[in-house]
C-alpha cells in the first residue's frame, strides 16, 4: 500500500519547493556530522519544533536504513504496531519501507504485531521523513506506533529491534519521535524535561519511566524512547549528547502554556 500523507499542509508545507524551503530554515550550517546509533526527535509543527529536528538531523551521519518509532495520538490500530509493506508519501517523494529489516523485528518481538491503521492518520512519524528525504531522497525505513504499556514491553521491543538490526547487518539510525512537557508554564516544562533529559542521557531507560510517572512528565514519546535506550545499548552506545532544547514559546510567545522540544544524539 501507498500512505498517503496525513498533515501535509498543517503541519509542514504541501509543496516540495516551499517544503525544502521550510526544512533549509533550520538546519544548521558548518557543524560535523557524526556516527550515531540513534536520536530523540521532536514531531510538532515545523515552525515550532522544526529548529530542534533541525539541528539533530545536522548533526546525524545519514544511513541508508532509519527505525522510526512514533508514540500514538489517534488510538487506532492495535497497541503495539509495526508496517512490513509498502511506501510512505511525502511532497518529496515515497520512501519504501525496509521490509527486509521490518520482517525481522517483527519476528523478533512477542509484543508487535503487522497493522497499518495505527499508522494511518499519526503524525509523529510522517514529519521526520522530510528531513531524511532532503538528505537521502532513496533511504528505506521501518515504522512502528507504541501506546502506552508496561515498560517491559517497551524493553522488549527495543532488544527485538537490536536482535533484527544485528541479523539483517545493515546499518541503521533508530529515531525516537517525541515532543516533551505539554501545556505548562515555559519554566516548568523546562525544569521537568530537565528531568528526561537527564535520564535520556544516562542512557537509562529505568530512571526515565520513574520520572515520567512520578513527575507526571507529559512527555508523549517516552515508550519510543525507552526502546530506543534499551536498543542503542545493545548496539554499542556508550554516551548521549543534548544537540538543542526549546519550546514553543520561543514561536508563539506564549510562556503561560508551552511544549517542550529536545533533540537527542545515542553514539
Amino acid at each position: 500500500m501507498i500512505r498517503d500523507p496525513a498533515v501535509a499542509g498543517s503541519f509542514y508545507p504541501a509543496t516540495a519547493s516551499r517544503l525544502e524551503v521550510e526544512i533549509r530554515r533550520h538546519l544548521e550550517e558548518g557543524v560535523t556530522r557524526e556516527e550515531v546509533i540513534g536520536a530523540v526527535c521532536p514531531h510538532a509543527g515545523y515552525i515550532y519544533s522544526g529548529p530542534v529536528a533541525g539541528a539533530v538531523i545536522s548533526r546525524i551521519k545519514l544511513r541508508d536504513v532509519f527505525v522510526i518509532l512514533g508514540p500514538n495520538h489517534t488510538g487506532r490500530g492495535v497497541p503495539f504496531s509495526i508496517m512490513t509493506e509498502g511506501s510512505w508519501l511525502t511532497p518529496l517523494g515515497k520512501v519504501r519501507i525496509n521490509s527486509e529489516l521490518a520482517a525481522e523485528i517483527l519476528a523478533s518481538s512477542s509484543f508487535l504485531r503487522e497493522d497499518t491503521e495505527a499508522h494511518l492518520y499519526e503524525h509523529s512519524i510522517e514529519v521526520q521523513l522530510p528531513f531524511l528525504q532532503y538528505f537521502k531522497p532513496d533511504l528505506t525505513f521501518v515504522p512502528l506506533v507504541l501506546s502506552v504499556g508496561p515498560g517491559e514491553v517497551y524493553k522488549e521491543i527495543g532488544l527485538a529491534m537490536a536482535r533484527a538490526i544485528k541479523r539483517v547487518g545493515k546499518q541503521v539510525v533508530i529515531i525516537a519521535s517525541s515532543d516533551m512537557t505539554h501545556y505548562e508554564p515555559h519554566e516548568t516544562a523546562k525544569r521537568k524535561d530537565s528531568q528526561a533529559i537527564e535520564a535520556i542521557l544516562s542512557l537509562n531507560e529505568d530512571e526515565l519511566l520513574r520520572r515520567v510517572e512520578e513527575l507526571h512528565i507529559t512527555m508523549c514519546g517516552y515508550a519510543p524512547t525507552v526502546a530506543l535506550i534499551v536498543a542503542a545499548k545493545q548496539l554499542g552506545a556508550r554516551e548521549a549528547e543534548l544537540v538543542k532544547y526549546q519550546t514553543s514559546a520561543e514561536t508563539s510567545g506564549d510562556y503561560s502554556s508551552v511544549v517542550g522540544y529536545a533533540g537527542i544524539i545515542i553514539k
